[in-house]
Formats: C-alpha cells, structure tokens, sequence
C-alpha cells in the first residue's frame, strides 16, 4: 500500500509541472509576435524575464532531484524484502526462549523474524540467562549473520546498541563473500593470506563442514532405536540426531568420496636438478662399523628393552585379571555398595596417593629427607682460590688482553665456566660492553648465572644475569650474561657485529651443538670486522688443534687438572647385554674393591630406571649382611632435589653408584668417583632428510668421549675404567670424535635464521664442518613449502616474520596463520604447550589410575585440542598446584607453559597481530595445524597403521595419544620418534582437502584415471581360509595340469 500511495504521490506531483511548461511556451511565442512598441517596452523587462527563467531553472532542478529520491526510496523499499547479510537493522524483541531471543525486523516489507542465540546477547561475560538481557518488547539493534530459507541469524554483541555502530565490520566481508579482490588489492602485503583465497569464505565452509545430511529411517528401525534408548543400550548422546517423530538419523558419508592426494613432483626453481640428488646422496654415518659388535649390542639392546616392556604389560594384565569377578561387577556397576567400590578400588591400585613411589625410589629419596648438595665449611672467597683456575689469573687475563681469541683448555671442574668472567669483569673488561658467556643447556646457564651472582656480590639479574629462550632475567646494569647458544644466535639476526659486548665466550664448545657451531662462522666474521672484540672458546676435551687452526691459528691456553693415573680395564669378549653387564660389573665392584663411589653411564631414562630397580632388588636378596649401596639415577627429567643428592658423600660404612646419561661426562663434577663403568653407548637425536623423521637412536660413543669417561675415575684420586666392550672394538668400531649435531639434524630452523642475517650461499658459508647437502637442500625445500621463501630461494615477508618467533618455522607459520583463520587465541595455547615436554607423568605404579585421568581431557579431534583442555582445565582451576596433583599433570610443565604463552603474546602485540577465539569452532585450530604441518600427514593403511603422504613411511599412533583407540582415517602429526616403532606424537584429525587448500604447491589431489602411489603400495591379501596354508592362494603354488 506505501509502494502505491508513492507512485500515485510522484504522478501527481510531476503531471501539472508539464502542464506549466507548455503553456509558459504559449506565452513566449505569443509575446514574440506582438508590436514593436512592447519590443521597445521589453528592455527593462528581459532582464526580469530571464531572472524569472533563472529561478524556474532552479525550481525545476530541485524538482527532479526530489523525484529522483522518491523514485529510488521506492525502488530500495521494493528491493528491500528480505534481510541483507552483514546489515545492521532495527527491531523490537517478540518472544524470549531459553536459549535466546526473537526479533522482528523493521523497514522491511515483509514481517521478518530472527533469533538472537544466548551466546550473541552480550559481548563481556556468560549469559546465562535472556531475561537479564533483555525483555518483551524492548527495542533493539542486530545484525544479521546468516540468511538461510526462512531461518534468520542474527547478533546483538556485534552491535552498539546506543549509536548502531558496527564492532566487527571486518566479519562483514566474510558474511558477503564479495569484495575480495578490492579487499586483496588493500590488504597489508606482509600479512601472508593468499593461502585463505584457495577455501573462500571461512563461515561458509564452517558452516557447510558442521552441516549434517540427514536421511528417514523405516518406522520398524524408528521402534527398534527407541526400544534400545528406553532400555539404556544406547546412550541418547549417541543419535544426537534422532527424532522420535520424524525419526532423521545422520546420512553416512559415500563411500565413493575416496579422496586420493599426491605430492606435487615439480621442484622449486632455485633448486633444479638439485632435488633429484637426495636419492643418490647418503646422510652422515654416525656409526664406524654397522657389523661390528658394538652395533650388534646396541641392537640386541632395544630388543631386550622391548622384552622387558611386554613383560611388565603382561604382568599388568594378568593382576588385573586377577581380580575376583565380584570385585570386577562393583567397580562396573554405577552404583555399587560402598564398601565392594572401595575394596575394588584397592585391588586396582587407583586409591593410591600420588607422593607414593616404588620402594626403590624411596630409598633413592631417603624419606622426607631433604638435599641441599654438598656442604662445605669454606667462604665463597676460599671456595674460588681453592679452584685449579686461580693460580693463572693473571696470565690468563694477559692472555686474552694480548689476543684476540684464544683457546681455553680445561677440565670439568676446574672454574673456567665461573671464573674467566669475573676475572675479566675486574681487569675492566666490562667498560667497553658486556661479556657474554653461552652455554649449550638452559639449566646450565641458569645455574652458573645463579652462582657467578653470588660470588659477585650482587642480586641476579643485576650486575649478573641469564637469557634462555622464554625467560630474560637481565637488567640495563647487567654486564656479565650467561646465555645459551641459541639465544646469542637469535641476537646475531638483530645486530650481526654484536656491538654491545666487549668478550664473547662459547663455553662448553666440545658439546658441537648446532647453535655452536653457526656461532662459530658467525663470530669468525665479526671479529674482523670489530678488532676490538675479545672470543674465548673453551672446551674440556684435547681437540683444541681442530679450534686453533679454524680460528686463525689461535693460541691454546691449557689449565692443568687434579688428574691421577686411571687404569683401564676392557672385556676380553664382545657383551651382548651390556645392561645385565654393566649391573654385575657394580656388584662386584662394590663387594671387591676398596672403598670408592661409582659412576656408571647409560642411555636414558627407561634404561635407568630399569638398571636402578633392577640392582636394588639384586642388592636386596643378598641380605642385611653385604654393605650398603646407595643407588642415585642422574638424568634431565629428574627432580633437582634428588639430582642434588649426588653431590652428597656416601655415610661411613657404605658406597655410592651414580647411574647417569652422558650429562655426567663434562657437566658435573662430583667428588668421590674412583670407579668408572663405561658400556660405551649413547642416545643421539639422528635426523634422516629422506624420510623427514627424527630418531632417538642408541650408538655407539667416539674414543674422544670414551676418554672422557675414562677421566672421571681420576678426580679425586687413582681409580679404574671398566669399559665393557674390547680394546680391538675401541680401536676399530668408535670414530675419533662425536658426529656434530649439525650434520645428524634437521637445519630448517637455522637455514632461516641464517637467511634472516642476509646470508643466502649457504652452500659456501664457513662451517667448521659442513652439514651435508642433502639435509640443506631438504630444509631449503621445506622452507620454500611454507612459503617462508620465494622461487629465487630468498626471504619472503612471510619467512621474515617467521624467524621473529624463537619456535621451530612449522609452529612460526602455524601462529601466524591462526591470525586469519580467527583461532590464535587457541593456537598460542598449543603452541606454547608444544613448546614443553611432558605434560602429563605416568607412575609405574598408578599406570592405571594416570590413564584414566588423562582420559577426561581427551579430544576427539586429536592430541592438540587435549593439550588445550589441559591447560584451560588448570585455567579454570585458577591455576591450582592441587588440581595438577589429583590430575597426574606436571606442575612445573604448565607454568613453563604458561610464561612461554606470555612471551609469545608479547610478540604478537608488538607485531599488531590479534589475538581472537574461535570459540566452539574446532574446526578452525584443526585448520591452523594443517596449515604449518601439511608435510605430516599420514593416510590410513587398510593393513596397518599408517602411511606418510611424503614418502609412504609406515607409522603407528602413539599409545599415549587421544586418538590411539579411534584410528581415523587422515591425520597430521607433530613429530616422529623412533623406539620399538615409528610413532606419531600429537596427532590431530584433518579433511584431506585441507591439504590442497594450503599447500597447493606441494600437494594435488589425484588423477581417479590412474592408479595413485598409494594404492600402489597397499598389499590386496585374500580373506583367511582355515582350510588352506597362507600363500596357498598364490599362482605359483597352483599344481599345474598335466595333459
């Protein structure tokens, strides 16, 4: 009726302005033919006659603006029927729902109603309920999100209900899926968003992904399902779906959407012809002699270990079957008497407390005993002039004064580490910068940091402080820094000459870590550019020609040990099992020998823990009679108050055996050891390019380490080396010194620290010994897969922002991209909960009770999404030590966690990158993933496990994993670590199509004409017949018939 009323409004309006037109004509022409009297009267009235037509021009003009205003008022009002998407409308609420509210619209022509969902009332805090928001009647402004049928979605929280201002214009285009090539031509070249152009808008395909397709079923099957829920078979939960009226239920998805993806073969153009090499190149052996018997015995080894591991599961099992059935029916039952749960519990240990331990670890621990080291009744001054470094103080203080780098040779122990820089500190180093000392261990750097503080006299984090990735306690009065070697590296991407430091001192430098050895190539070219800056490299082992002649010819200051003679004892056979040896070897030591503590070197923590257990039980057989041995484990994992205990002198009467990983060779020094056992094995971190996996690996150690150990015996006094291997293996099967870890890892993060300092031929960089090639043309790959490098193989504005994260470049792309995708908030949680280790602890003894624990925050998406209900669970609990207690989760992982979260937000904010919530949206954070850790992806093998898209690698969920018991059908993971298999370590679930979406330079989807790489390595087995032999379907085995 208003359209009409308009029309006829614009009909009436614009009909007699014709009319006046016409006839004002009719009166200039008759006025044209009249007498030439009124032409001479005319003069003085043309001037009034064209002001006249001036003014009618003007009437006329605002005339037709009006109509065209009214024409287009109506026009907008025709085309106005239905609500616009991402428009902000005015409405009065209509009814009040528990789960919200409906609004009608207005200045629409027809009556449009939508509903305002609880969750979109208000943007500060939980609504929880409608009426505290609103109310019948009240008048609103909304904005409408989507527009489906007759089904309006709309929100209040996006809207200021005062002015109609709209708080998220940015979502509108979203909304829309228009403009994005006007948005793209205006959006900020160093945001890296041309992947989000591959999946159009992020609503939408949400929305279409969490959409469902519904089909009916029968009414006899409607019946059976209701008969089944009535009887408690089912679980409502589970048919979330079904509707008793209509009876909808899920459709399955066709199963003729079998997607297939490859890789895409083209290579990078910078690196032609070059990727075809990785096949014929072979990485760094890290092992001599692969048929030698050390070989061998690290083989036999892990096959022991995984004998021992199946041995303890089957007793696991077979005590829980023991349990009586009657006991088994009260803990199932939901509600049991109380009396039958509590004794069920017992019976499955799961009412144990958490401080309990197994009876050897409580003889480590001592009780309620608490360690404090060693003590000592000298002053911190007397403690320093006691050590072997003070009597060179000032020769060596010459030394570095008359040189510009300088060699420091010097045992573990004997103050280097400590001294060197106060002693440069007081000769007045420090008045032309700071003096900076690197460590290749956080916890080193922050316990040296820590002492060097006391002797100094000053507060740490004043005059002395440390810097670890994560964590800076430093000041502007600091002048002594103990760092790691990384985070010196990471100082050399922002200023290359390191201006602000007068000394440099790699300390440590025989570790070869591979921030060391960049910092060597690096610091080698800073010198000549700063004659100014003194370099000191220390190292505890005799390979001090290698450094001199590296660094110009350096000269050796060497500091002489408290060394006694050590004799060394070898096997005069190979040892198979060279745990069982080794724990003979004490044994007999401790009933033969005189007096003397024992250090003994294994592998890791599994193999500790089994050694320690293993000889406590031994110990204890032989009786109260045999003296007292006190078994102390020494590995990173380990408490630091039982750590500390090993610096305690063992009671008269009784012996100590140190049972320690490789740490024990240069980084401690404990007094007291006259007896070393050395099985000649270590774990290496080894990184393999071909299949892209890391492995923890056990090999054997070089003849430099084998000394090393050898030397331990002789701290204190003469001592011996019991080396459980033979003199001809020692000879002929250990390489001179250690693989450096920079030709056995992966170099993708250091390639892009070092193209971020603008060294890009890195092929010709001056490495000490250079990495393989094939391991930098697999991380320059990897890098050009993440787009952190162009097709000239340089540093994209993308990669640049990347290594301003201290994360490896798969997290660095996978927080910036959770920027576009609207997830970060969720995705720096993961993030930082990736950057720890060991969230969650697993007592042997409440292996049971632990996994049940962890079983609550278990996500079906995967191991990422449970990490963030681990560490929302603890926000929630206000950050409570008791709620990790009862939970099996590591207190100290989560506060790491937390400041590793804190420090990353701080990059964020001062890069402007926002920080928002996906909210329910898992879909989003399971994109992100995808997004940096495409190249993990994993299909599932019809006959086991897994298979790597990159290289078909055949791989297995990690037991531990949320996902081990659900098995889908395409994952992405975090890592691979090799033990008994090739495991996945926090798996998450992932659309195959996601794959293309962010990587469509690495990955296609498949020809269905032809058969896929995939397909062609899955093995077809016919259905087992137990009438016939395995391979009796083979042709082969088919008699022919004779004619």
């Amino acid at each position: 009726d208003s359209f009409i009323a308009n029309l006829l409004r614009i009909i009436h309006h614009m009909k007699p302005k014709k009319n006046k037109e016409m006839a004002q004509s009719l009166k200039i022409k008759r006025d044209s033919g009249s007498s030439s009297d009124s032409e001479n009267r005319s003069g003085s009235r043309d001037k009034h006659n064209r002001q006249r037509d001036h003014s009618d021009d003007r009437k006329r003009r605002r005339s037709r603006s009006r109509e065209k205003k009214i024409v287009d008022t109506v026009a907008e009002q025709l085309a106005a029927t239905e609500p616009e998407i991402g428009k902000i409308y005015s409405g009065k609420v209509a009814n009040i729902v528990p789960f919200g509210c409906f609004v009608q619209l207005e200045g629409l022509r027809r009556r449009w109603e939508g509903l305002v969902h609880i969750s979109q009332l208000r943007r500060e805090g939980r609504v929880t309920n409608v009426s505290d928001v609103v109310a019948r009647g009240h008048k609103v402004k909304v904005k409408v999100l989507s527009f489906t049928g007759q089904k309006v979605s709309l929100s209040m929280k996006d809207v200021d209900q005062d002015t109609g201002e709209d708080l998220n214009p940015t979502s509108n285009n979203l909304f829309l899926g228009k403009d994005r090539d006007e948005e793209q031509a205006h959006r900020n070249p160093d945001r890296p968003t041309s992947l989000l152009e591959l999946q159009g808008s992020l609503a939408e395909e949400d929305e279409t992904h969490s959409r469902k397709r519904v089909h009916r079923i029968s009414s006899p099957e409607k019946w059976e399902i209701k008969q089944m829920l009535s009887a408690a078979c089912i679980d409502k939960s589970e048919l979330p779906d079904f509707d008793d009226e209509t009876g909808l239920l899920p459709k399955e998805e066709d199963e003729e959407e079998d997607i297939e993806i490859e890789m895409v073969e083209d290579e990078p153009p910078f690196l032609q012809g070059h990727g075809r090499m990785l096949h014929d190149l072979s990485p760094v052996r890290i092992v001599k002699n692969p048929d030698g018997s050390l070989a061998q015995a690290a083989m036999m080894q892990s096959a022991l270990a995984k004998e021992r591991r199946e041995l303890k599961m089957l007793q696991r099992e077979q005590e829980m079957d023991s349990i009586p059935t009657g006991l088994n029916k009260n803990w199932i039952d939901p509600l049991p008497e109380a009396d039958g749960r509590t004794l069920a519990a017992n019976m499955r240990g799961i009412g144990l407390t958490n401080q309990d331990l197994p009876e050897w670890k409580k003889h480590v621990i001592g009780g309620k005993k608490s360690s404090f080291g060693r003590k000592t009744d000298m002053t911190l001054l007397e403690q320093r002039q006691s050590l072997p470094i003070y009597k060179l103080k000032d020769e060596l203080t010459k030394a570095v004064t008359d040189n510009q780098i300088l060699i420091v040779i010097g045992e573990t122990g004997s103050g280097k580490t400590t001294q060197i820089t106060q002693y440069l500190a007081e000769a007045g180093f420090t008045s032309r910068g700071k003096i900076g000392c690197t460590q290749p261990r956080r916890v080193a750097a922050m316990s040296v940091a820590k002492r060097v503080a006391e002797e100094f006299g000053c507060r740490l984090g004043q005059e002395v402080g440390y810097t670890i990735r994560f964590e800076d306690c430093t000041s502007p009065e600091t002048v002594i820094k103990y760092m790691t070697d990384g985070m010196l590296l990471r100082e050399c991407l922002v200023d290359l000459d390191l201006k602000y430091y007068s000394v440099i001192m790699l300390d440590e430098a025989h570790e070869r870590t591979i921030h060391t050895d960049v910092l060597f190539g690096l610091l080698k070219q800073a010198v000549k550019k700063r004659p100014e800056l003194k370099l000191i490299v220390t190292s505890a082992t005799l390979d001090a020609v290698k450094f001199s002649q590296y660094f110009f010819e350096a000269p050796i200051f060497t500091i002489p040990g408290r060394t006694f003679p050590v004799e060394v004892l070898y096997t005069k056979e190979p040892e198979t099992d060279y745990l069982d040896a080794s724990l003979i070897t004490v044994m007999q030591i401790h009933l033969r020998e005189p007096p003397g503590d024992i250090l003994l070197f294994l592998t890791g923590q599994e193999e500790i823990d089994t050694a320690c257990e293993i000889l406590y039980e031994r110990m204890k057989s032989l009786g109260p009679d045999v003296p007292e041995l006190i078994i102390l484990p020494v590995y990173s994992a380990l408490p630091s108050e039982m750590q500390t205990r090993i610096f305690e002198p063992a009671p008269p009467g009784s012996r100590k055996v140190v049972i320690a990983t490789n740490i024990a060779e240069t980084s401690l020094t404990i007094d007291g050891i006259y007896y070393v056992v050395d099985p000649g094995f270590v774990k290496q971190k080894v990184y393999n390019s071909k299949t892209g996996m890391d492995s923890l690996v056990v090999t054997p150690i070089s003849q430099a380490q084998a000394k090393q150990r050898a030397g331990r015996a002789g701290r204190t006094g003469p001592g011996k080396c019991y080396r459980l291997y033979t003199e001809r293996a020692y000879r002929d099967e250990m390489l001179p010194t250690p693989v450096p870890e920079i030709q056995r890892t992966n170099l993708a993060t250091t390639v892009l620290q070092l193209k971020t300092m603008g060294i890009n031929d890195l092929l010709h960089f001056d490495f000490m010994d250079a990495p393989p090639v094939e391991s930098l043309i697999m991380a320059l790959e990897q890098l050009h897969s993440l787009s952190a490098l162009d097709n000239e193989g340089l540093l994209t504005r993308l990669g640049r922002r990347m290594a301003e994260f201290p994360l490896e470049p798969n997290l660095s792309k996978m927080l910036i991209m959770s920027v576009h995708l609207n997830c970060s908030d969720e995705v720096l949680t993961i993030v930082s909960m990736l950057s720890v280790q060991n969230v969650f602890y697993r007592p042997k003894d409440k292996q049971a009770l632990a996994d049940q624990k962890k079983a609550k925050f278990n996500q079906p998406e995967g191991d990422h999404l449970t990490l963030l209900s681990v560490y929302n669970s603890w926000k929630n609990n206000k950050f409570s030590n008791a709620w990790c207690y009862e939970n099996f989760v590591q207190i100290r992982t989560l506060k790491r966690a937390q400041d590793v979260r804190k420090q990353l937000l701080g990059i964020m904010d001062r890069h402007k990158l926002d920080v928002v919530s996906a909210g329910k949206n898992t879909v989003r954070i399971q994109k992100t993933v995808c997004s940096g850790f495409f190249r993990n992806a994993a299909k599932k093998d019809p006959q086991e496990g897994y298979r790597t898209l990159v290289d078909s690698q055949v791989v297995y969920i990690h037991p531990s994993s949320a996902l081990f018991n659900r098995q889908p059908e395409w994952v992405i993971y975090h890592e691979l670590v090799q033990t008994t298999k090739e495991y996945m370590r926090e798996v998450t679930t992932i659309d195959p199509k996601w794959l293309v979406e962010f990587a469509p330079a690495f990955f296609k989807f498949s020809d269905p004409t032809k058969l896929s790489k995939f397909k062609k390595n899955q093995r077809l087995e016919p259905l087992y017949n137990k009438y016939e032999e395995p391979n009796a379907w083979r042709i082969s085995r088919v008699r022919r018939r004779r004619n």
